[in-house]
């Protein structure tokens, strides 16, 4: 079937400009997480910040409450921004959030490169955390609200694919300056980190604020310039701002505060802010942050060769299956069945690789084992899980408790990988349990359950408008239901005679 004119990426080019800038966001995200894993196998680093370790792969080894505390406050911080995120959005747009992100990493980067005092390392580390948190939190929310229906799939896994190539490019530094003995060793890395706030911070200023914020702060004029720019030229936008506006309405009927009570207080709004929650925390029932925090780690000290060349390929698979993704979200892009594809098949690369360790641990062939079902469950977790597992969780909210239920669903998210980075160090580190890849024994039941929810309780909202998805949550329909109903007011609206709608 031939695509309208109006419906093509051309026709949609400047929606398309606004949102790969907010998929910088991730893009910073992801490369502090490549950077500080790598950092923490550094002797240049490890002679600062660690102690001397003769039993071990590079002689050095950091504490492990060292290594908690340096991986895991970021995540803490971004818990924090993130559950702040809706008191915050009730007075601030997304543009303004994110340029107050774009301060704080700058700041929280200053201080990580000038120390060499550990507490300081700390306080940076949790500041990067709480700009990162408004980074993923409201560049999502601005995408959600600014894309059509039929491409709001492809940004979430642009959204990812940004994530994933900014860890590639954190691990590629960080293997390119390992050798150097000094401190540059891990101040070239942390350098680049300035790099996205300035870009970002400029090109804030020519694009448009949310349609949707604005519309929800009746600030109806506004939003309708912001749709017009966002939309092709010529689109009848006055339609999709009426629907948005009745929309909002509904909502505001079934309840008119917006506030933290008011995710629960509702039937509806309680299951719609429940479904985004846990959603959001499938990634981190598969254990990803484990694998993606401590790679360069993980394979030194299970005695892998070429470590972090090898981290360097586990964040290279990662990004060609996020490719292969963007290939299929548009036209299938069915989330239940590519998450619980997903869970499941991370689950039991967990199994197997913890299996594989316990009966030949630091073998040579172990190691390249380890390194092969890695990149396989580095498929799976970027290809079926982490996209859809955002994607849903920004698709589910109601309109008016968006910010809320989304900062509420991030922070949980945030949360769950703070828990893992904070974790993960008592297991692998030979300095305490030293179970190393045995690790997996605990996310293989943990990513089987995550499955079983998704099937029963997931709705499938698969090319629809976030003003259907409304209709169908007030329907109450049964979660298996989703995909074949018929929305009444999307129909009456196709009824209007010489009346085009903008999807």
């Amino acid at each position: 079937m031939a695509i309208k004119d109006d419906e093509t990426i051309r026709a949609h080019w400047r929606c398309f400009v606004a949102c790969g800038l907010m998929t910088l966001s991730p893009f910073q995200y992801g490369v502090d997480f490549g950077l500080i894993g790598g950092l923490q196998a550094m002797p240049g680093f490890l002679k600062i910040y660690g102690h001397p370790a003769p039993n071990t792969a590079i002689g050095w080894n950091i504490s492990t409450v060292r290594q908690q505390l340096i991986t895991s406050l970021m995540t803490l911080g971004a818990f924090v921004s993130s559950a702040t995120a809706g008191l915050v959005a009730a007075k601030l747009g997304r543009k303004a959030c994110l340029w107050l992100a774009c301060l704080g990493c700058v700041v929280s980067n200053i201080i990580m490169m000038t120390t060499t005092d550990i507490n300081a390392l700390y306080i940076g580390r949790l500041l990067n955390g709480l700009a990162n948190g408004y980074f993923m939190t409201f560049s999502q929310l601005f995408i959600q609200e600014s894309s059509p229906a039929k491409y709001r799939g492809l940004f979430l896994s642009a959204f990812q694919f940004c994530t994933s190539f900014g860890t590639l490019i954190g691990t590629i530094v960080d293997w390119a300056t390992a050798s150097r003995p000094d401190r540059s060793a891990y101040l070239i890395p942390l350098g680049l980190i300035y790099i996205i706030p300035f870009v970002l911070t400029i090109s804030l200023f020519f694009i448009p604020e949310s349609p949707r914020w604005l519309i929800l702060k009746d600030r109806i004029e506004d939003g309708h310039k912001s749709l017009k720019w966002l939309r092709p030229t010529g689109a009848q936008v006055d339609i999709e701002v009426a629907e948005i506006k009745a929309a909002i309405d509904k909502e505001r009927e079934l309840g008119s505060q917006v506030g933290v009570l008011d995710m629960f207080k509702n039937p509806i709004d309680r299951r719609r802010t429940t479904l985004a929650v846990c959603a959001v925390t499938l990634q981190a029932a598969t254990g990803s942050m484990f694998i993606i925090s401590y790679k360069a780690y993980f394979f030194t000290m299970a005695r892998v060769a070429n470590p972090f060349a090898m981290g360097c390929v586990l964040s290279a698979i990662g990004l060609f299956a996020i490719i292969l993704n963007s290939l299929i979200v548009v036209r299938y892009g069915r989330r239940r069945m590519l998450l619980m594809s997903g869970l499941g098949t991370c689950g039991i690369l967990q199994l197997i690789v913890a299996v594989v360790y316990d009966k030949n641990p630091g073998a040579t062939a172990t190691g390249q084992v380890l390194v092969a079902l890695s990149c396989l469950y580095m498929m799976s977790y970027n290809g079926m899980v982490a996209t859809y597992a955002w994607l849903c969780g920004g698709e589910l909210p109601s309109q008016r408790l968006r910010s809320y239920t989304f900062g509420l669903a991030a922070a949980v998210g945030f949360f769950g990988a703070w828990l893992t980075t904070f974790t993960a160090p008592y297991f692998i580190n030979p300095d305490s349990l030293n179970w190393g890849p045995r690790y997996g024994y605990i996310w293989f039941p943990s990513s089987i359950v995550a499955g079983i929810w998704v099937y029963f309780f997931l709705p499938e909202v698969q090319g629809r408008t976030l003003e259907e998805i409304d209709e169908m949550f007030e329907e109450k329909l049964p979660a298996k239901q989703f995909r074949g109903y018929k929305c009444v007011r999307r129909l009456a609206m196709d009824e209007k005679p010489d009346i085009q709608h903008e999807e």
